[in-house]
């Protein structure tokens, strides 16, 4: 399709399963049945070496080269991250970390969805939208959402049945695509 943008899904969490994981998977299907949108999960979280400046050269570690390759093909990002210990979980906060020498993320629209209960989660938006601003990422403040998922709203096929979940899910996707 000539005028499809691709939205790349950015996990913060390592647990398989996790409610994070599961709108993310979800906004992958909601993409999939979203004609002019495609959306792909980003898988290589635990793969991503320790963030070391010295290594932040040219041959990049080829898991740090896949990463960068995968934000530069994308017209956004939306990311979904649990918050650990009142801020990002560390593995997340690595794969930021890598992306900070970087210039693919640089005013590339990114959104995110908060998937905690109310009263959390607030410590790893606030160091995800100051992490984000040392990227260059253009955060859409519009694509940055609170939709706390409870564990039963997740179908057997492990993504979100429930209509309205998956309309707000289809809301961020469309204002990230139109970044």
């Amino acid at each position: 399709m000539p005028n499809e943008r691709h939205i790349l899904l950015l996990p913060g969490s390592l647990r398989a399963g996790s409610t994070n994981e599961t709108v993310l998977r979800t906004a992958a299907a909601v993409a999939a049945a979203t004609p002019g949108l495609r959306a792909a999960y980003y898988e290589g979280l635990a793969g991503l070496p320790h963030f070391n400046p010295d290594h932040d050269t040219d041959p990049l570690p080829e898991p740090v080269a896949g990463l960068r390759a995968a934000i530069g093909a994308a017209d956004a990002l939306l990311v979904c991250t649990p918050e650990y210990a009142g801020t990002l979980p560390g593995a997340f906060k690595n794969l930021l970390d890598w992306t900070v020498g970087g210039v693919e993320i640089s005013d590339k629209p990114t959104g995110w969805i908060n998937a905690a209960g109310p009263g959390r989660g607030l410590g790893a938006e606030a160091t995800l939208r100051t992490v984000l601003g040392y990227t260059g990422a253009a955060v859409l403040d519009e694509a940055c959402v609170r939709l706390p998922l409870e564990r039963g709203a997740v179908g057997p096929d492990g993504l979100v049945a429930d209509p309205l979940v998956r309309e707000r899910i289809g809301g961020v996707l469309a204002r990230l695509a139109a970044g």
